[in-house]
Order: structure tokens, then C-alpha cells, then sequence
């Protein structure tokens, strides 16, 4: 705060202002120290969403060496509950779904990646892609019954490792950890992910 020239502070009552102007200019820095820690994505990546508690939570993966033609050495925040997840320690058979609430075509493929959560042919995980929501992005995957793990990624760590040019897009990870294909844009079928599932990873539904 800053104080005009040729007040009358020098006065009798200055050691009195002094004190109070003491006390303002600690407050305020309290007040933008709080603000600052405010500012941003937690550091855990989890904050108090409603329902998030809800979501499949986030295991915790034995760490290993990252592959050739594997997934990014980054970690992500879980958008439920859960450890972060380091991609490069995820193993297939596997199915990545990179998603957003905001994305209208995630919503219309979300079924058939539901109805694979629900074989438990293969583990599933969902990235939740730029998404500056994370109250909807709970709402979206509770609403859609996408019941695996889902992490965020809400400053696109993945967009080079996986080329993504925004979401709807789904990597196929096999047993040695290797991405074996990635589709880019929306699933249409139950039949072509089917499809993509036996013969990019062996997987018959």
C-alpha cells in the first residue's frame, strides 16, 4: 500500500500508525503467500473433487525401466484416489484411452470402452487430456461407467511421446510394454475396438 507524500504521519501518533502499518504489511504478505500456493495444480494433483473418491482408484506399479517404443517416463496425479502413476512402468495387456470432458466424440465412444473395462480382458487406464475441469471430468467418468483408473494430464506431458493431436485417442500397450498402435480419433464400434484388440495385442473379447 502506498501512502501519498505529505501526509501527516510524522506526528505524535506515529509510533501507533507504525505498529498499524506493521501489521497490514504482514497480513498482506500472509494473504499472497496463501494466494500463491492457491495458484495452479496442487502437487499431489489431487484435490477435493466431489465424487472423486468415487473413481476407480489409482494402483501402485513395482517401478521398472522404461522400453524402447514405450510409454513416457512421466508420472501422473490420479484423478481419484491413488499414487501417482509413472507410465513407464505400465505393462500390457493394456488399453490407454486419452479423453477429455469437454470432447464431444469421447462421450459417444465411451460406452464400448466401458463395456471392455467390464470383461476384464485387459487393464485399462484413462488420461484425462487438458482438461481445465476436474469436477466435470469426475462427473464424465461416473456418468459413463468408465470403471478403470484415470490420471490427468492437464499440461499435455504425453503430446510428443504419443503424437496426440487432442483427444479421443487410445494406445494399445503390450506385455513387454511396448505401445503397439495407436488410433487416433474416435472409436465408432464395439466391433472396431474389438478388432484393434486381437490383432494389435492378441486379445480376443
Amino acid at each position: 500500500m502506498k501512502l501519498r507524500s505529505g501526509t501527516s504521519f510524522r506526528s505524535a501518533r506515529s509510533p501507533f500508525v507504525g505498529a498499524v502499518a506493521l501489521v497490514l504489511s504482514v497480513t498482506l504478505a500472509a494473504c499472497g503467500s496463501e494466494q500463491a500456493g492457491d495458484s495452479g495444480t496442487p502437487s499431489s494433483g489431487r484435490s477435493a473433487v466431489a465424487g472423486a473418491d468415487k473413481l476407480k482408484a489409482c494402483p501402485a506399479a513395482p517401478s521398472k525401466p522404461p522400453v524402447s517404443n514405450g510409454l513416457p517416463d512421466i508420472s501422473l496425479p490420479c484423478l481419484g484416489s491413488g499414487p501417482d502413476v509413472r507410465l513407464a512402468d505400465l505393462r500390457g495387456p493394456l488399453v490407454i484411452n486419452v479423453w477429455a470432458q469437454w470432447c464431444g466424440p469421447c462421450r459417444d465412444e465411451a460406452p464400448y470402452l466401458a463395456a471392455l473395462a467390464k470383461s476384464g480382458k485387459v487393464t485399462m487406464l484413462g488420461i484425462d487430456y487438458d482438461d481445465p475441469r476436474p469436477e466435470l471430468a469426475v462427473k464424465f467418468a461416473g456418468e459413463e461407467g468408465l470403471a478403470y483408473p484415470h490420471v490427468i494430464d492437464q499440461d499435455k506431458q504425453i503430446q510428443r511421446a504419443l503424437k496426440v493431436g487432442g483427444p479421443p485417442l487410445t494406445a494399445f500397450v503390450d506385455d513387454k510394454g511396448e505401445v503397439a498402435y495407436v488410433h487416433r480419433g474416435v472409436l465408432t464400434s464395439q466391433e472396431q475396438l474389438d478388432t484393434l484388440l486381437k490383432e494389435k495385442l492378441g486379445v480376443t473379447p
